[in-house]
């Protein structure tokens, strides 16, 4: 299956799920995530989700990771479209957030954050294969994000629904998953 040809088919598939669906599969994320048993981390990234889009949100495992560990911080970020770059910054009580031109919500400013000391990052997409290629929505933003950070940063990715076997059209430039946690299982890579 080619990038464009997944874009499509889980654009669709996400439009189809009704609210029941939703927050099923979104429990089960939590549920799946919990039994991954990841180490501690001192700084992670997160996104927020285009609900009217039916993303998956990590916001209950940020929250569940955050009761875990207090001492966790948690980076946002911001995207420039001019050259496709994001700027991380860290989320505190006075974060403010409002909507880019794509219509995802992102951080207004605060403390800047070097791509470099993130040590695990939730990655957006919209489908994923049995190898850990991940199909997000065609900027390439999170492959240049990823590009920036140490190369022992853990990725993970969310989705409703299970992997395509294979993206045939992947680049030198994209960035594999370790993990897609979906409502039945984990896979890692």
């Amino acid at each position: 299956m080619t990038k464009a040809e997944a874009r499509k088919m889980y654009v669709g598939k996400r439009r189809q799920l009704c609210v029941r669906e939703l927050n099923t599969f979104q429990a089960m994320l939590l549920i799946r995530f919990q039994e991954l048993n990841m180490g501690y981390f001192h700084l992670i990234h997160s996104y927020l989700p285009m609900f009217d889009k039916n993303e998956p949100d990590p916001t209950p495992l940020v929250e569940w990771l955050k009761f875990r560990d207090p001492g966790l911080h948690v980076t946002y970020s911001r995207i420039n479209p001019a050259d496709f770059s994001m700027t991380h910054f860290l989320h505190d009580e006075n974060t403010g957030f409002e909507k880019n031109v794509y219509g995802i919500l992102e951080p207004v400013d605060g403390v800047h954050i070097d791509a470099s000391e993130i040590e695990m990052a939730f990655v957006p997409l919209l489908a994923f294969d049995l190898f850990g290629n991940r199909v997000g929505f065609g900027k390439g933003y999170y492959d240049r994000f990823l590009d920036r950070c140490s190369e022992r940063i853990v990725k993970v990715g969310l989705s409703f629904f299970s992997p395509v076997d294979s993206i045939e059209d992947v680049s030198f430039f994209d960035k594999k998953l370790d993990f897609c946690i979906t409502p039945d299982r984990v896979y890692a890579f």
